[in-house]
Parts: structure tokens; sequence; C-alpha cells
């Protein structure tokens, strides 16, 4: 008899299974809206499906009255301009600090210590500086997002290069590479699709900054919309936009996931070996 830690489901098992939380969750939800609006027909907080239907196509699929403009279009635009802005710095910056980290001792010693500590640093708390130096602006909420993103990188970065066995470097010296050779040729190419891995671990905490940072300061953005709607208490807008905002990241993790094992097909091999 088999044991159960070595049975394997089938394909349909497996879509039916990953399927079957969001049932019983879509279920439970459509039960306890009911139990409540029979209680009470005005009741806001859990509402109706017939409700939602009614939110999205007044945010999503009809013009706004006073700009003319399809609201949940212009915050979605506006959210994923912050957002990839932001990781896109954060994952160019801590490809340039995470290397030298990880690789030459001198870096290491000078700055590791400075990376450690200012990783420790809560971005949220620092928030009020990055509007006092930055403004209201666009370039606040993008900083937050950096300051609060590319540490974590960084340091996921050095431990990966530090894990490159040594005898990979050895024999490129012996070979007559230099530093700079050895960090192109060798560093670099396996440390790429790590730092893939690394941006899709960080996107939920990316989504975190930039929500804070609509939520006190933005006139456009999933995140102010959310904050907007909720001194109304709509949970018919709130709930949707919360789902759209996990599509999205679901989205932005399988699309970096596809991309990763595209460009290199040696390290999604690599992962499923291990």
């Amino acid at each position: 008899m088999k044991r159960l830690m070595n049975l394997r489901p089938s394909k349909a098992t497996k879509f039916f299974l990953g399927l079957l939380p969001f049932l019983i969750v879509g279920i439970f939800y459509i039960i306890a809206s009911d139990i409540r609006l029979m209680e009470n027909p005005h009741d806001k907080l859990l509402p109706s499906l017939t409700s939602f239907s009614k939110a999205i196509d007044r945010m999503a699929l009809t013009p706004s009255k006073r700009t003319g403009e399809i609201l949940f279009i212009n915050d979605t635009s506006a959210s994923l301009q912050r957002l990839g802005l932001g990781i896109l710095i954060s994952a160019i910056l801590a490809m340039l600090i995470g290397i030298p980290l990880g690789f030459i001792p001198f870096v290491r010693a000078g700055f590791s210590p400075f990376v450690a500590a200012f990783s420790m640093i809560p971005p949220i708390a620092v928030l009020p500086i990055l509007f006092i130096v930055f403004g209201m602006g666009e370039l606040a909420k993008v900083a937050l997002i950096v300051i609060g993103v590319t540490p974590l990188i960084v340091r996921d970065l050095q431990q990966r290069v530090s894990e490159i066995p040594a005898e990979q470097i050895i024999k490129a010296q012996t070979l007559g590479g230099s530093t700079w050779t050895i960090v192109v040729r060798v560093i670099l190419p396996q440390i790429m699709p790590r730092l893939l891995d690394s941006v899709r671990l960080t996107l939920g905490t990316a989504w975190i900054f930039l929500i804070s940072a609509e939520a006190i300061a933005a006139t456009e953005g999933l995140g102010y919309r959310i904050f907007l709607v909720r001194r109304y208490m709509s949970m018919d807008v709130i709930l949707p936009y919360v789902a759209w905002i996990t599509i999205l990241a679901f989205l932005f993790d399988y699309f970096l996931k596809k991309i990763t094992y595209k460009l290199f097909p040696w390290y999604s091999g690599a992962k499923e070996n291990t």
C-alpha cells in the first residue's frame, strides 16, 4: 500500500484541488451574506452578488460623470505604473549592490552591516519623511517601494552570491579571469534567475507599500480608491478592488516565473531536481 506522501494527483485532480478552497470561501460568503441581508436588507458589511455587479458596472464600465474617465482603469494604470517603476529600480539597485556585497570581501566588510541595519528600518515609518523630502507627488510613492523592497532583495542576492561554489571561482581565476570577468561571466548568469525569484518573493511587500502610500497621499490608484470609499463603508467596491489587487499580484508572480523558466531553463530544471 502506497503511503499518502508518495501519491501524486493527476492534472485534473490538481486543478480541482486548487479550485476547491476558492469555491468553499465563495459558498461560505454567499451563505453568510444571505443570512445578514435577511436580518437587515440595508446591511453593508457583506453585500450581495447583485451589489457587486452594480459596483463593478459603475466603476469599471461606466465613465465618471465628473471627468468622463473609467475610474477602475485609471486606478489600475496609476498603481501599476508606480509598482512597476518601484520594482524595476529596486531590482537594478539590488543587482548593483548585492553582487559586490556577496563577492568582494572588502565591500562586504564595509557595507554589509549598514545594509543589514538599513533593512531593519520600518519603511512605513519613514513615509512622512519621504513626503517632506520628495513632496506629495509620484516620487515619494515610488521611493517608498524602493526603500522597502531593495534591502530585502540585496540581502537575498548577497546570500545567493556567497553560495556559489568556490571551485567555480577558483577555476575561473586559474584560467586567468579578472574580478570583472568573473562577475560578468560566472556570477551574473547564475544570479539573474535568483534575482527574478527574489523580486517574485517581494511583490507582496511592494503592494503593501504601494497601497499605504496611495492611502495617504494620492488622487488615483487602487489603494486611494479603497481608502476613499471606506468612509461610506462601500464594501461592494472595496472587496472587488481587493480581489483585483490579488489577481494582479498573482499574474505578476506567474509571468515572472514563466519568464525565469523561459530565459533560464537550466535553473528550472535544477529546482525540479532538488
